[in-house]
């Protein structure tokens, strides 16, 4: 009783967090927030968002709107990727960069256009644990008499709809035609009556949407895609959908001490098209040298599952640390994520990972481990 009443008194919770209680959710702590980790469990949920469609409550998630003239000049100076080349409409996922060349959150920037005076518009989602640490970095390097910074955490749902079947159940309560848009694509529209801001983005590896909307219009969207058939999902389905996909989850693959280099995201680089960055000079240096180590997949044998922090062994010594593990619901093995030295990284490398004192044959493999065939 005592730790439910400090959870009660010290975590926040979301305008749905009522939805999951009438649900019978299972709560946990994450990011200072109190969430659903699982509804009717963790294996039907990840079911359904595989083979039908699921949906997430990730009101936690950080959320910014950012106005202003020569906004994508000055948040060009932030990231590695070239935001200059996104469309209105186009979206971007990215990295924040500190000036080692380290991961200081992984966020998505939808950009929504320029009006008739030149000023430009951004929405911006990040991770729920670093909102305030995002916040404080992009107010400190952005020049707050060009930017308008609003944060919109606090006011606003935040619904991910996701599996294969994920349109069929939406697009009823949406007034724009789904269908047209792309991957990363986005625009303002009306659900059920009301402004909603609907993105075509996830954090499953599955077709999907994540649905921006006032807390009243949230809560009536939820019963109502519930009622339709959509598997209210928790964390716990979260983390197996994103591994399965070999998605990086900020704080254990990512973090202040990995670069994008290092961490596999090579493909949000780039040196050769835009300008100078916060960051940029660490990561000249590693694409010419080489980095020392490389964030790579692992299957590993039999049914047990190697956890965040296990050694990763090759002859004998530790070279390694798994970052993420969990069992494939869908391929029905256990898959790892782990940073070993770039001598050991290729796909077939035969490695070891350290399970609860018992060395257990590990491979590298081709990442991501699940692949959908739906996804548009």
């Amino acid at each position: 009783m005592a730790n439910q009443q400090e959870t009660a008194e010290t975590l926040a919770r979301t305008p749905l967090y009522q939805q999951g209680v009438k649900l019978k959710a299972r709560f946990t702590s994450f990011g200072g927030w109190e969430m659903p980790v699982q509804y009717s469990g963790i294996t039907r949920e990840h079911e359904a968002v595989r083979n039908n469609a699921g949906m997430f409550d990730i009101s936690h998630m950080g959320k910014f709107t950012l106005q202003g003239k020569n906004l994508i000049s000055q948040l060009q100076g932030l990231v590695p990727s070239d935001l200059s080349r996104l469309q209105p409409g186009q979206a971007q996922y990215t990295v924040l960069l500190n000036p080692q060349g380290g991961i200081i959150d992984d966020i998505i920037v939808y950009y929504q256009g320029e009006d008739s005076t030149g000023t430009q518009q951004v929405f911006i989602i990040v991770n729920a644990a670093t909102t305030t640490k995002d916040k404080a970095w992009l107010l400190q390097h952005l020049d707050q008499n060009e930017v308008k910074f609003q944060d919109l955490s606090p006011e606003k749902v935040l619904i991910a709809v996701q599996g294969p079947k994920a349109i069929k159940y939406l697009q009823p309560f949406v007034q724009e035609d789904l269908q047209p848009i792309k991957a990363f694509g986005h625009l303002q529209t009306t659900i059920l009556g009301k402004p909603a801001f609907i993105a075509r983005t996830g954090y499953t590896g599955e077709d999907g949407f994540e649905v921006l909307l006032d807390p009243d219009v949230g809560v009536e969207l939820w019963r109502s895609l519930s009622n339709a058939g959509v598997t209210p999902c928790g964390l716990g389905a979260r983390d197996t959908l994103r591994l399965e996909a070999a998605m990086a989850l900020y704080g254990q693959d990512i973090d202040d001490t990995t670069t994008p280099l290092e961490a596999g995201l090579g493909w949000l680089v780039h040196l050769d098209t835009k300008g100078d960055f916060i960051g940029r000079a660490i990561l000249e240096e590693q694409k010419v040298a080489g980095v020392q180590r490389r964030l790579v997949g692992l299957q590993t044998q039999g049914r047990n599952i190697a956890r965040h922090g296990y050694p990763v062994i090759a002859d004998g010594k530790v070279v390694g640390e798994v970052t993420s593990g969990t069992l494939s619901l869908t391929l029905g093995y256990p898959v790892a994520l782990a940073y070993v030295p770039t001598t050991l990284s290729k796909v077939g490398q035969q490695l070891a990972v350290e399970i609860r004192g018992k060395a257990y044959p590990a491979n590298v493999v081709k990442r991501p481990f699940y692949k959908s065939k739906n996804k548009v």
